[in-house]
């Protein structure tokens, strides 16, 4: 007797289907995760350890508050406020002190809490109206003994 086994048919999984459902997962879990983004950098600025340099005996002093208030150091060696706080009386002010001392160092002191964009504004109008030798002042660290 012959018995005619039946041929096996040969199974076949179908690789589109499962593809389909790894890229769906992928596209959940792209769209439902968080990225954690840091809004603020925090910066701890270094300290001047440098010995003092010998200062001329003339310089144009530029003081700006942690407002933002910008303050000018005349000959009296006192601070006066600017009596209009914009550009263009900053720009005045500067062009009248560099026709005459364009060649002094011009110090910017800070405070820690200064907007960055008051800063530039003086470095930029300074930088505009001559002065070559801009620098900031810093102050030594204290001393832990």
């Amino acid at each position: 007797m012959k018995f005619h086994r039946k041929k096996k048919e040969k199974i076949d999984i179908s690789m589109t289907s499962m593809i389909d459902v790894v890229f769906l997962l992928l596209i959940f879990f792209m769209v439902t995760t968080t990225f954690d983004r840091q809004t603020e950098v925090k910066i701890e600025l270094p300290e001047a350890e440098g010995s003092e340099v010998e200062g001329h005996p003339k310089t144009v002093t530029m003081d700006i508050d942690a407002d933002g208030v910008y303050y000018l150091k005349g000959e009296d060696g006192l601070s006066h406020e600017l009596a209009d706080q914009t550009r263009e009386t900053l720009k005045q002010e500067l062009g009248k002190l560099a026709e005459h001392s364009r060649q002094l160092p011009f110090v910017i002191n800070t405070d820690g809490k200064t907007p960055s964009a008051a800063v530039l504004k003086v470095l930029d109008i300074a930088s505009q109206v001559g002065f070559n030798h801009i620098t900031f002042s810093t102050l030594y660290p204290a001393t832990d003994k």
